[in-house]
């Protein structure tokens, strides 16, 4: 079983102040997962995480991971103007974008960014928007399909990703942007998402690392550094295997010293670009049971919705359910919980076995903290949740508040007349 990080006396006494639906970090769990990630690649001289903004874009938890040695990797101009708001300054800040608007690569060119280029068209558009910076990234995509050594089984299929150089183009990338004046390079690659295997990282770099040789051979560019960017997934389900990232970084190390150091290049620096990783398990969305309904099935309706937790509706995910001051309580009634959109897909669960839920009951709902505030929206008029931060002595900070009406209004409001037409 999972073990929610609060319990449920001290989510009564924050509802006072906060009334759920409401999600909740935890400071001290995304503090020591930092630590944990630092520690496992210690070994490289340069290794930096930059975590994707994307995942949780919330400027306190940014901070946190600020001070945890942590840049950023943004993928919009919105992130970009977020990780300045913070501190983030040049090289703090990676930009990994695809079909990439003008004003987005001006941004990141602006502030110092480490631009990642997406795709071999755009060395000439970035070149004719603000020139080639001295340092600059490329984004390779292997094709074909994607397998961790040893496994027959197909990960993803990178010939079917919409990400990233060719082969080829990668090759002719390097000599030209070198042509137009670069002079450190990165190589980035994203070939799988959310994995349960300490395998993916290693079987990546691989790959990546004897590209780097091939590179070097064929066009003289040494790389400065390789971003193996997410993919290292969390177990969303008490019965999986959770990633051991000591064993993770102890492999990549081991393939670095078999491809790399032989041919050289012992001093490229190794980055991680993750969210999910370093989020997702030290979040929580808290709700209420507030209705009850017995008809086919039978179902429990809570105060929170798709809109504050859409990863169950649209993908069909897995989020464990905790029913708080019922940790130890038999699972012997089956329920589908529920929100309250006009979709019959807004479930967080269906046929879960729980423990008997009474209105009024805290329900948790587990591995929030990265794509769950972040991919909210307002369908129904719902409104977004207040995000709240477990400090370490015990005490909520409030880092987010609850949208409320007149934000939701507040686009409308651009004329005199307000809605005269």
């Amino acid at each position: 079983m999972k073990k929610p990080f609060v319990t449920k006396e001290q989510i009564e006494e924050i509802a006072k102040s906060y009334p759920t639906p409401f999600h909740i970090y935890d400071e001290e769990g995304i503090r020591e997962n930092a630590r944990r990630l630092k520690a496992a690649f210690a070994w490289n001289k340069g290794f930096r995480e930059y975590f994707a903004v994307k995942a949780t874009p919330n400027p306190f938890i940014m901070k946190v991971l600020q001070e945890e040695g942590c840049g950023f990797d943004c993928s919009s101009y919105t992130e970009l103007l977020l990780s300045d708001e913070v501190g983030a300054k040049e090289h703090d800040i990676m930009f990994s974008s695809n079909a990439t608007p003008d004003i987005d690569f001006k941004k990141a060119f602006e502030l110092g960014a480490i631009i990642n280029l997406d795709d071999f068209t755009h060395i000439d558009i970035l070149d004719k928007l603000t020139g080639i910076p001295e340092t600059i990234c490329c984004r390779y995509n292997p094709g074909g399909e994607f397998r961790t050594d040893g496994s027959p089984n197909v990960m993803d299929t990178p010939s079917d990703a919409k990400y990233g150089f060719t082969h080829e183009q990668i090759i002719d990338g390097y000599r030209i942007l070198k042509e137009k004046g670069a002079k450190k390079f990165g190589m980035h690659a994203f070939l799988a998402s959310n994995t349960l295997t300490n395998d993916y990282y290693p079987t990546l770099a691989r790959i990546m690392f004897r590209i780097a040789v091939e590179i070097k051979e064929k066009t003289g560019v040494q790389l400065s550094f390789i971003n193996l960017s997410g993919g290292v997934g969390i177990a969303y389900k008490p019965d999986q295997s959770q990633n051991d990232i000591a064993v993770i970084g102890k492999k990549v190390r081991e393939a670095y010293e078999e491809i790399l150091v032989p041919a050289g290049m012992g001093d490229v620096a190794i980055f991680t670009e993750l969210g999910r990783f370093m989020l997702a398990p030290y979040g929580m969305l808290i709700a209420k049971a507030i209705r009850e309904k017995h008809i086919y099935k039978e179902y429990i309706g809570l105060d929170a919705c798709a809109a504050n937790l859409m990863r169950p509706a649209i993908y069909g995910a897995y989020h464990h359910i905790t029913v708080l001051g019922r940790e130890n309580s038999p699972c012997d009634h089956k329920y589908d919980i529920t929100g309250g959109l006009c979709e019959n897909c807004d479930k967080f669960a269906v046929d879960r076995m729980l423990p008997k839920i009474e209105i009024g009951d805290y329900i948790a709902i587990h591995d929030t903290g990265a794509h769950g505030f972040s991919m909210g929206y307002n369908y129904n008029g719902k409104l977004r949740s207040a995000e709240l931060l477990l400090r370490g002595d015990g005490s909520v900070k409030l880092i987010r508040r609850a949208e409320t009406p007149e934000d939701y209004f507040a686009t409308f409001y651009f004329a005199k007349g307000k809605f005269d037409l």
